[in-house]
């Protein structure tokens, strides 16, 4: 059986890094390009990749990503700035490439998303539904794509089974004190030192609570998540949004 030829694109990154060591260990893969800042894409054409993983920045993945989909080659995406305008960019030009696939995850590491998953089905059941999301300081958005995701899918949730706004009676607040507002749910983002990657969903009813909480305290904690993308996204033509697509969720 051969090979699954990835290049990692932000290598010199600490999550690049992490899935370089990942990718390099994995039995079915074979590390041929590892990409740091100002090198040139052309490289993974000539290197033979059929797979990257880009984990770089937001001013730069949708050109690398638009790159491998032009040239046959199957994307996992962990890098921000995935808005819609550009999903939806995306989305057409893979129209034009039907066999290749893209994964774009908020979040590579299984409990986190099955975290999300969970969150999703719960929130249909509560009053009140908040996110606090926690992570490193030298993280560049907020809130973080996780705490979007989780926010967007459950009140999605929380539209299609009716379900009212959040009670808030706050009439007067300093600027930012309610976080921000995602599909109807608010958002909490902590930026603090020692941290790593952490989130929980808070629900609420008369009487109960219910806390969802996920950390992630090392970034290996992503690679499973990581060589899940690359082992599945062949066989995935498309886009999918989320690592929950490739997952057997039953919910």
């Amino acid at each position: 059986m051969s090979k699954i030829r990835v290049a990692v694109l932000g290598a010199n990154g600490r999550m690049g890094s992490e899935a370089v060591k990942a990718v390099e260990n994995a039995p079915d893969m074979e590390l041929v390009a590892a990409q740091g800042r100002g090198d040139e894409l052309s490289e993974i054409l000539t290197a033979g990749a059929t797979h990257i993983v880009d984990l770089t920045v937001p001013e730069a993945t949708e050109n690398n990503v638009r790159f491998a989909v032009q040239n046959g080659i199957h994307a996992v995406v962990g890098a921000t700035g995935w808005d819609t305008e550009r999903l939806q960019r995306l989305e057409d030009l893979l129209t034009e490439h039907p066999e290749t696939g893209v994964l774009i995850a908020p979040n590579f590491a299984l409990g986190a998303v099955l975290a999300t998953a969970f969150a999703a089905k719960a929130a249909q059941y509560f009053e009140s539904a908040e996110i606090i999301e926690l992570h490193h300081p030298q993280k560049v958005d907020a809130p973080s794509g996780t705490a979007v995701r989780t926010a967007e899918l459950m009140g999605e949730a929380r539209r299609a089974a009716d379900v009212a706004p959040s009670p808030d009676a706050t009439e007067t607040s300093l600027e930012g004190a309610r976080g921000a507002e995602v599909a109807g749910i608010h958002v909490h983002s902590v930026r603090l030192r020692g941290l790593v990657a952490h989130q929980e969903v808070l629900l609420g009813s008369p009487g109960e609570q219910l806390t969802l909480r996920h950390d992630s305290f090392d970034r290996v904690s992503f690679m499973p998540g990581v060589l899940l993308g690359l082992r599945t996204v062949g066989s995935k033509p498309g886009l999918t949004h989320g690592l929950d697509g490739y997952l057997d969720l039953g919910l």
